[in-house]
């Protein structure tokens, strides 16, 4: 089982994609921020992880650096719904940082299980 970690500030859209992913079968964990998520990674050792980019503390971006230098190969899904800067920008700069995919929210199960699956099966 596809173990995924789902890092977002906002606990409303971290639990839609953690029941969502759990559903599907994943073995999923959640962080609420950057610095929790990259910890959690260094124990749990997620196969893929589903970042928002626009977060207090750490934010996506920094936490896609991060997530990289520890797990250089590791797929990340980028998710982005704009906010303080405008979401297709920062999903750009999310590809160029490692990001493997990228979602703009809002967005439909099916295009996140599509993704999740996607790089499961690239890695």
């Amino acid at each position: 089982m596809a173990r995924v970690l789902v890092i977002d500030d906002d606990e409303g859209v971290r639990h839609f994609i953690v029941r969502a992913l759990e559903r599907a079968g994943y073995e999923v964990r959640e962080a609420s921020d950057g610095t929790e998520g990259v910890g959690l990674h260094v124990v749990l050792s997620a196969d893929v992880v589903v970042t928002d980019l626009l977060m207090d503390g750490m934010e996506g971006l920094e936490t896609i650096r991060a997530l990289r230098r520890v797990t250089p190969g590791l797929p990340v899904l980028a998710i982005s719904g704009g906010g303080r800067a405008d979401a297709e920008e920062v999903l750009e700069v999310a590809r160029h940082l490692g990001a493997a995919r990228t979602l703009r929210k809002p967005f439909r199960v099916q295009e996140l299980l599509d993704a999740v699956q996607e790089l499961i099966t690239d890695r």
